[in-house]
């Protein structure tokens, strides 16, 4: 089972290294060896390895000395420190020194392959956005745009390409996973983005307020309207105008928009001129309107006329590979916000970020960091604070079990969680499910397995 990546294992202690090496062959790595760390360094100066996994306590050159240079040489390689001597003060100091994760011994083989696994893949995802910056070319403004997971990569992919179009576009997806962003993206990168983008949420407003806030007013139309006023669309002349959460227009409201986009051409509430419009329309919804067009909510001629293109923006549960980089990118912005110090996440406190399922999404990630940003003293922000941010329905392992759950298998672990789980929500499987961040199927494969679970 080859899956062509390579590991460097730097270790002086032979039969320790042997052992390693016969492991990740078995799991389908081609595996190189150093026996410390002046050994480890040339080997980096001539191959580029996929992942290093090396040993902090070495007679020659450290563990944490090699690091300092090898991330000199080439900072993209991913390295696993291993440490028989563990304690907060070494993780710290390997994580200051650009250690992907650190590992102490005897190793857990499970969270081993989990570490590997991660590292690798995490290289991996930033070698094909470097690629996919090319393929999009350097024009290409991600607006903030963050993420390397393959669902995103492809999201990002179709946003270039019908950004230089005129396309109506429907971007859908959960509250909070970034549609605006996704809209600013469109526009900034089409051939309008020197002219006006209108934002208006649907919600905000009653009908009437609507209405004239999109189409505009005459003076007189209705009491307090003591002079003519231009409308949301009359505003985004020649540029685009973004509806969110398009499904909570009333039927009325409906009707007057599918005839806008049909006519290109509207009418302000109380006057009798017809205005031509030239605006690209871009909305958004995080309901399924298709659900909502059979329930008979949503017209169904004008969700045809919205969605030219769709987009769907998948939730954060569904694209964890993007945490890391999400929460590296919110941790510098408030920490420069906020004029700390924090360098970043330990690997417990990054492992609590990708164990959670995150309904509220990116937002709620994005918030969550900044209360820790800001009630933090430390130099990384640790689980334990996290953990103070999280919302209260999340399936959560309090640091006391976390520590108890350490020497445990990790099919253990998996059970003792879908247990909490299930118990949290009172037996609900699909709320269970939820929160675990799996889908029902996988939950009841789960409980079908660990039979003593019903």
């Amino acid at each position: 089972m080859k899956i062509d990546q390579s590991i460097l294992v730097v270790d002086d202690d032979l039969a320790h290294r042997m052992m390693l090496k016969k492991l990740l062959a078995g799991w389908g790595y081609e595996v190189f060896e150093a026996d410390d760390g002046s050994g480890a360094i040339e080997k980096v100066r001539q191959t580029s390895f996929d992942l290093i996994l090396m040993d902090i306590r070495m007679l020659n050159i450290s563990g944490i000395e090699a690091l300092e240079q090898i991330k000199i040489i080439n900072p993209a390689i991913p390295v696993i420190i291993m440490t028989a001597y563990a304690s907060v003060e070494t993780a710290v100091t390997a994580l200051k020194k650009g250690a992907y994760d650190y590992l102490t011994k005897p190793l857990d083989f499970d969270e081993l392959k989990i570490a590997i696994g991660r590292a690798t893949e995490h290289n991996r995802l930033k070698k094909e956005n470097e690629y996919l910056k090319v393929r999009l070319g350097e024009q290409f403004d991600r607006q903030n745009l963050i993420g390397q997971s393959p669902s995103m990569i492809k999201l990002l992919d179709t946003v270039a390409q019908v950004a230089a179009t005129e396309a109506t576009i429907l971007i859908t997806g959960e509250s909070g996973t970034g549609k605006e962003v996704i809209a600013n993206a469109i526009h900034y990168n089409s051939s309008r983005k020197d002219a006006p983008f209108i934002k208006i949420n649907c919600a905000a407003l009653t009908e009437t307020l609507l209405e004239s806030e999109l189409f505009g007013y005459e003076k007189g139309a209705f009491t307090g309207a003591e002079r003519r006023r231009e409308g949301k669309f009359r505003q985004a002349e020649g540029g685009s105008l973004f509806l969110d959460e398009v499904s909570e227009m009333s039927p009325a409201m409906q009707v007057k928009l599918l005839r806008v986009l049909q006519e290109r051409e509207l009418t302000r509430v109380g006057g009798a001129e017809v205005i031509k419009i030239n605006v690209r329309l871009i909305a958004a919804s995080n309901k399924d309107l298709k659900k909502e067009m059979e329930r008979g909510r949503f017209r169904e001629d004008l969700f045809y006329r919205l969605n030219v293109v769709g987009l769907n923006v998948p939730p954060l549960r569904e694209r964890k590979e993007d945490i890391p980089i999400l929460a590296q990118h919110f941790l510098q912005q408030f920490v420069a916000q906020n004029s700390k110090k924090i360098k970043g996440f330990t690997p417990q406190a990054m492992e609590k970020l990708l164990k959670y399922s995150w309904p509220g999404n990116i937002r709620e990630l994005m918030n969550a960091i900044e209360r820790a940003v800001v009630l933090s003293r430390k130099e990384y922000l640790d689980a334990e604070e996290l953990v103070l941010m999280m919302a209260d329905n999340s399936v959560d392992i309090k640091p006391t079990q976390n520590r108890l759950l350490e020497n445990l298998p990790l099919e253990e672990v998996e059970k003792r969680s879908i247990l909490d789980a299930l118990e949290s929500c009172s037996g609900n499987k699909s709320e269970a499910a939820r929160r675990l961040g799996i889908t029902r199927k996988t939950l009841r494969k789960k409980l079908e397995k660990y039979k003593n679970i019903v």
